[in-house]
This record gives C-alpha cells, structure tokens and sequence, in this order.
C-alpha cells in the first residue's frame, strides 16, 4: 500500500463499504472519491478527515500508511494524573477510544 488511493480501496474492501456510500457518508461526489481512489486528484484535509471517521482509521494512515504505535502504558498514566478534572462521560469516551484503536 504505497498510496492514498490504494489505503483508501483496501479499507472500504475490508469495511465492505461502496464507493457511492463512501462519497456520501463524506461529503463528496462519487467522481470526486474515484479521483482520490486513483490517485488523480488529492483530497482538502477536511476530506481526509471525514475520510479517516468514515472508515475508521486516522489521517496520518491514510496519507503516510504508517498506523500509530500506541503506548497504553503512557495513555494510562495521562488518564489516570487528570482523571479527577473528567466527568463520567469523559472517562468512558476514553476507554471507548482507547478499545476501538487497540
């Protein structure tokens, strides 16, 4: 996978997703998305954004390939130091983040 467009085919195969639900969940036209898939045209970060949420994955995969090595020993301590400063709600955003990017 060395390039945006062939990260961004590989996961809408994974995430069984079409390229014309794609390009709705994202804002775009299905042609728009295509160019991107080709790599014929490169997408505005708010693009890449919504394309990074849509399938589940970060900008910084999307435009390098690289997934983000996480350290959930470091994670548990930042919590962990500020947990009394975070509501419930927070606190269960974090573990819910956390888990989904394990």
């Amino acid at each position: 996978m060395n390039t945006l467009g062939e990260r961004i085919a590989k996961l809408l195969d994974e995430k069984h997703i079409s390229q014309k639900d794609l390009a709705s969940m994202i804002g775009v036209t299905e042609s728009a998305l295509s160019r991107y898939i080709n790599n014929e045209r490169e997408p505005k970060i708010e693009v890449l954004a919504n394309l990074a949420t849509a399938l589940d994955t970060t900008v910084d995969y999307l435009t390098t390939g690289k997934k983000l090595e996480t350290d959930f020993d470091e994670i548990y301590r930042l919590v962990a130091r500020s947990s009394y400063t975070l509501t419930e709600t927070q606190k269960m955003q974090i573990i819910e983040a956390v888990m989904r990017n394990k």
